[in-house]
């Protein structure tokens, strides 16, 4: 597929055009084509973003990593910034977005976003942390307050009584 067929695929799950769905898009492009890399079936591709903007549902759509699977991780920064991992090859990527040329209106954003040159869209460098570890399945605690079941990472202890984060009473001398 070319790069506006994979923008028409992740309108589709988007639901909308716009600048930010074009810069995941890009992003992946890009990424498949640095890492040699494609669809990821499981976790053999990983995607850590630094925002949760629109961009990355391109990201999920092109590459296949999502938060379900454990292959698309959170790390909020506010930035427009992906770090990409083959987990095959150990190879990775991090692509940070420039700042862009003002365009008249959107969709000659989004159309320079998809097909200006890539050094006029992205930075590339190394990512500045490890590629995660791959997903676990944890226990689940009942929490002794709301009786939810629980993650057993998210269960502290509070007063002797294991608790989930929701009813924890936090501790801080701030």
């Amino acid at each position: 597929m070319d790069i506006y067929e994979l923008y028409e695929k992740s309108v589709e799950f988007h639901g909308h055009k716009c600048p930010g769905l074009a810069i995941g898009v890009r992003a992946a492009v890009e990424a498949r084509s640095l890492l040699g890399i494609d669809f990821s079936d499981d976790e053999e591709i990983v995607c850590i973003t630094e925002n949760d903007a629109c961009g990355v549902d391109g990201i999920q759509v092109i590459l296949g990593c999502t938060a379900g699977k454990g292959n698309l991780i959170f790390r909020m920064r506010g930035k427009h910034a992906y770090s990409f991992f083959n987990r095959k090859n150990g190879q990775s990527v991090r692509l940070i977005l420039k700042e862009l040329h003002k365009q008249e209106n959107r969709e000659a954003r989004q159309k320079y976003i998809l097909e200006a040159p890539f050094a006029e869209i992205f930075l590339a460098g190394k990512p500045k942390y490890a590629l995660p570890e791959e997903a676990r399945l944890f226990d689940l605690v009942n929490c002794e307050i709301c009786g939810e079941s629980t993650a057993e990472p998210y269960i502290r202890l509070d007063n002797g009584r294991k608790v989930c984060l929701d009813c924890c009473n936090e501790y801080s001398r701030k």
